[in-house]
């Protein structure tokens, strides 16, 4: 097993083992550059040493390819092309020896900045990036089953298990160009990259294998020994002729600078939710506009009715020193048209009220200049200019205080 460390970037580790094969034909390699951190994971094919040798110079040509890469090429550009310069490479080399002819790799490699990680992968070794014990990353794999995936046609589950799981559809060296597929993950510390050959990942459940991975405990070392071992055990359990056996695990110290894009699910919901928020503040402005616009009309109303009333008690009151002042029958008459038109005043007074019912405050107020006007014609039934007139006038301003009180009395009992 391998260690590594980069300051204030990730630190790993990383096993390659046999298996039950007569020769451990995967390739890892791991390298500083002035472009952040490589790591690759190659799994060779082909007979003889042809595996091996694919292997080899893919991790090989790739190193060499991110070194000498032109400084002005964004980190994804040059890890394509140092992927497609080492598919050159292991197609020549078979050219040239005929024993090579057909060899070739898969290739998964991560360049880790500072900004994000960039991933690029040929075949079917993937990547893996947990998060608190989820996925939320995984390379898709080029291969047979995988396009009957992607396809819908069986599932992932079907595919590991399948006999033709192993028939990929891309590799290094097979023809003279390729298709690199590449990604660029944003992380954050604590994140676990997992880089790996079919011989890992397609032994156990993808559930399984991100719990292997996971936690804090055991150590990062102890966590990757463990997760081969039980790999390789489960091959000689089975009766050996196992794949090879590689893997390389690591653990994120820092954030990137690159942060995680909404997804397109979450960003839907929020559409949704904006929607509904929008909706409904355009609901509740229209229903305070009402409410004011019909309490602006109950305003204007009620400075009516108080102007009405306030007229009332002033007719009330000059009343009340006509009286005072003269006698008889002619004044009886005068008296009496006087109260005829106080009574229909306090008669659209009332309905005016009726109608602003449900405004307690002002019915309040209301109440409080009736019972001024109640106790002016009260007063009035208690003086002398009262007892001294003519009966006629006596039952107008009787009727008048019962209608008052009768008025009142409804109200309070609203």
């Amino acid at each position: 097993m391998e260690q590594f460390s980069i300051k204030n970037l990730c630190t790993g580790y990383g096993d390659s083992r046999i298996g039950g094969r007569m020769e451990n034909q995967d390739s890892f390699g791991r390298m500083e550059t002035d472009r952040g951190f490589l790591i690759l994971v190659c799994d060779g094919m082909g007979g003889g040493p042809g595996g091996k040798t694919a292997s080899s110079i893919a991790v090989k040509e790739i190193m060499k390819g991110i070194e000498e890469a032109d400084k002005h090429l964004a980190n994804r550009e040059a890890l394509v092309n140092a992927i497609i310069r080492a598919n050159m490479a292991i197609y020549q080399k078979g050219v040239e020896i005929p024993q090579l002819k057909g060899m070739g790799s898969t290739v998964v490699a991560v360049l880790i900045s500072q900004t994000s990680a960039t991933i690029a992968h040929v075949g079917d070794s993937r990547v893996y990036q947990a998060r608190k014990g989820v996925k939320i990353f995984r390379t898709f794999d080029h291969s047979l089953v995988f396009e009957m995936v992607k396809q819908k046609i069986i599932t992932e589950e079907q595919a590991r298990l399948s006999a033709q799981s192993n028939i990929i559809t891309r590799a290094l060296g097979i023809k003279p160009d390729v298709e690199v597929e590449i990604d660029e993950r944003p992380y954050e510390r604590g994140d676990r990259f997992l880089l790996c050959s079919d011989g890992i990942h397609g032994t156990m459940p993808e559930s399984e294998l991100i719990k292997l991975i996971s936690g804090t405990k055991p150590a990062l070392a102890i966590m990757l020994d463990s997760l081969v071992s039980k790999v390789d055990m489960m091959g000689r359990e089975k009766g050996g002729g196992h794949d090879n056996l590689t893997a390389v695990l690591i653990e994120m110290c820092t954030n990137s600078i690159l942060k995680e894009k909404m997804s397109k699910r979450i960003k839907n919901l929020i559409l949704c939710l904006s929607a509904v928020l929008l909706i409904s503040l355009v609901f509740n402005i229209t229903l305070v506009l009402k409410k004011r616009s019909t309490l602006n009309s109950h305003q204007l109303k009620n400075e009516v009715v108080v102007t009405t009333l306030d007229s009332l008690k002033k007719a009330n009151l000059n009343l009340t020193m006509e009286i005072s002042r003269k006698q008889g029958s002619e004044t009886s008459s005068k008296i009496k048209s006087q109260l005829c038109e106080m009574e229909k005043k306090l008669s659209d007074s009332k309905k005016e009220l009726e109608k602003l019912r449900k405004d307690s405050q002002n019915i309040e107020n209301y109440k409080t200049s009736l019972r001024k006007i109640q106790n002016s014609v009260t007063k009035f039934q208690q003086s002398k200019e009262y007892k001294n007139n003519i009966q006629p006038v006596k039952y107008m301003v009787d009727e008048l205080n019962n209608e008052l009180k009768a008025f009142i009395s409804s109200k309070e009992n609203k």
